[in-house]
């Protein structure tokens, strides 16, 4: 039997999302982020990650959502994404991290087409897990443009 896709899930709100776990470099508790003048929105700032500096960007705000306050579950989960320069290591910002998981299968839905206007850029498709659905974020696409951004800020 072939091996199973694995995906890191994360909690945004009330949606469960999910980014496949060879991205995901580590998995960190909240710390403290130097802010950086005149950021996007999005992005929070910096951390330090064992000598390196990497950006951090709010998934909340990434997705379009309102911003939330840091509770004790949320988590900044270093990643690995491609920009448009070459690979970037970004921290997302999710207000909790569920698990390390196979979905229901390894088929994923394509995301609904239900508007010209509608933008579905950042999904890779839809899966699920234990029958909810969950969104699988196309990394890339989401956060190359602010990779690029993040890059020029550090």
């Amino acid at each position: 039997m072939a091996e199973r896709s694995q995906y890191v899930t994360l909690g945004v709100g009330d949606e469960i999302f999910a980014t496949p776990v060879a991205r995901v470099q580590e998995i960190l508790d909240v710390r403290p982020i130097a802010r950086l003048p005149r950021a996007p929105d999005n992005l929070l700032g910096m951390i330090d990650v064992r000598g390196q500096g990497v950006p951090v960007l709010d998934l909340r705000l990434t997705l379009g959502m309102p911003g939330a306050v840091d509770t004790e579950n949320t988590r900044f989960v270093v990643l690995l994404v491609e920009g448009p320069e070459g690979p970037v290591t970004l921290g997302l910002r999710a207000d909790r991290v569920f698990e390390v998981t196979v979905l229901d299968s390894d088929d994923l839905d394509p995301p609904p087409s239900v508007s010209a206007g509608w933008s579905d850029h950042c999904i890779e498709g839809i899966g699920r897990r234990n029958g909810q659905f969950v969104t699988v974020l196309d990394l890339d696409r989401l956060l190359g443009n602010s990779a690029l951004l993040a890059s020029r800020a550090a």
